[in-house]
């Protein structure tokens, strides 16, 4: 069963020890806004798929991070939260790695529940061909069991 949470309200999440994030929801809308973000647009076309996720995770962030806590610069004193900070929290692979599944994936698990599976694309079955050969010709029926009746 769909569980909807109604309230739309943002959430805390914990993205490292003493750091986290408060968060607004994963919505259509955000999501939509986020692939037509600018940055995201300027990723080249033969960009790794790596290079995509990372620049679409900074895109979103930028636009879901409402506050933080525990986050810091080499002087020891808190940093304000801004773009460019929230991209370098986000170029620390432990972070990046934790708001994709605790915040994007969690958004995404409606795709996974999807009744038919369409080929990974970036995985064993990406560009995939078939490799048997045709057959000859066609099989012959099987014959209909004779029982004693």
């Amino acid at each position: 069963m769909l569980t909807l949470d109604l309230t739309n309200e943002p959430r805390w999440h914990d993205l490292a020890p003493g750091v986290r994030v408060q968060l607004r929801p994963l919505t259509t809308a955000l999501m939509v806004a986020t692939r037509s973000d600018p940055a995201v647009e300027a990723v080249p076309e033969e960009a790794s798929d790596e290079e995509r996720a990372v620049a679409f995770a900074k895109a979103l962030a930028r636009r879901a991070v409402l506050a933080w806590e525990g986050i810091g610069g080499a002087d020891g004193n808190p940093i304000d939260l801004g773009p460019e900070a929230i991209d370098a929290l986000l170029d620390i692979w432990p972070i990046f790695e934790t708001f994709q599944l605790t915040y994007v994936s969690k958004g995404l698990l409606l795709e996974q529940e999807k009744n038919a599976s369409a080929l990974s694309p970036s995985g064993p079955s990406a560009g995939a061909t078939g490799i048997a050969k045709p057959a000859r010709k066609r099989a012959k029926a099987a014959q209909s069991a004779r029982t004693g009746r």
